[in-house]
């Protein structure tokens, strides 16, 4: 007798865990999200997950979604960008392949006050897409908060949609759809060294250490380039489910330190002295959009030619502004 096939949205999420639809996780982003934008989301799709599929709007606290920040400019800046965000969403119509264009967030009102509400839609194509999908991930609440790049929470979904298959442990990528799915920004890491070195090995890292699986990207060659890459996954042994479990129980911000330690980019002592560190998604936004500088050495730089100037109502935009213009002048 052939196995029943369940919808995606008859999945119940739990207290633990969250569920997303897999159409919504190998998506390719046309405009670039961050890890705070795509924490976000998977938040919005949890709150809304009983009614996901109905045309009604839905309700979430704002502090829900601002966590362990006391500040809302991050949530209505993460919204904007949902809101104006177009992914590619691979489907199929009618029994053909097709590729889709969607807007991943609707309307929505948000209250004035810190404590307030947000209230917003989930637009009809994406609720159609959703409410077909039989194929889902299961993303544990915990794992989802600890990772500290939008690369590893990306490639943790993409494993943890596949982890559950019997018949399959591994898939084949062109590099240029594995670069979409990541969602790495046009003209960024356009080399395979510099993808690998920025994003993917950093990616692996994580999800081999916090998640529930092994993973192993490996690149395959047409002549001398890198054209494809074949993704690989297992399930981890009592042991090493272990060992993950213990890293999950560190601070968020000791495994971050550890993190920027091993690789070589913790925030320099000396830039103690020069103020307070900037925000984390700060920093992170910086990565993102200039990979390949020494962001510590720029925030030196934007420090000392800041000395002695009005002292800027956002810092964190200012320094941004400046990082752009750095590069912008001194291109790698």
């Amino acid at each position: 007798m052939a196995e029943k096939s369940y919808r995606t949205v008859e999945v119940r999420p739990n207290a633990e865990s969250i569920i997303k639809p897999g159409e919504l996780v190998d998506l390719v982003e046309v405009t670039p999200l961050t890890l705070n934008d795509r924490r976000i989301y998977n938040q919005l799709l949890e709150n809304a997950w009983d009614a996901i599929d109905k045309p009604v709007s839905h309700v979430i606290a704002k502090s829900t979604l601002r966590g362990s920040h006391n500040s809302n400019d991050r949530i209505g800046e993460s919204i904007e960008r949902l809101m104006s965000a177009i992914v590619k969403v691979a489907v199929t119509w009618d029994g053909e392949s097709a590729i889709e264009r969607v807007q991943l967030l609707g309307g929505n009102v948000e209250a004035n006050r810190a404590d307030g509400l947000l209230e917003y839609e989930i637009p009809s194509r994406l609720r159609r897409i959703i409410s077909n999908s039989t194929v889902f991930a299961r993303l544990q609440r915990e794992v989802m908060f600890a990772l500290s790049s939008k690369y590893a929470l990306t490639l943790y979904e993409m494993v943890q949609k596949r982890g559950n298959l019997r018949w399959r442990s591994s898939e084949k990528f062109a590099l240029e759809a594995l670069r979409g799915v990541l969602g790495v920004p046009k003209g960024k890491l356009t080399s395979w060294s510099n993808l690998k070195l920025r994003a993917i090995d950093p990616a692996v890292a994580e999800v081999n250490a916090l998640s529930d699986f092994m993973v192993a990207i490996e690149p395959i060659k047409t002549g001398r380039s890198v054209t494809h890459v074949e993704l690989r996954w297992w399930r981890k042994d009592d042991d090493a489910a272990g060992a993950a479990d213990l890293a999950l129980q560190y601070s968020k911000v000791g495994r971050k330190v550890r993190a920027e330690e091993r690789e070589g980019r913790a925030r320099p002592a000396w830039l103690d002295t020069r103020g307070q560190a900037l925000r984390t998604d700060t920093y992170e936004t910086a990565r993102m959009r200039h990979p390949g500088y020494d962001i510590y050495f720029i925030e030196g730089e934007w420090r000392t030619w800041a000395k002695g100037k009005p002292e800027a109502a956002n810092p964190d935009r200012a320094f941004l502004a400046f990082f752009r213009k750095y590069a912008e002048a001194n291109p790698l």
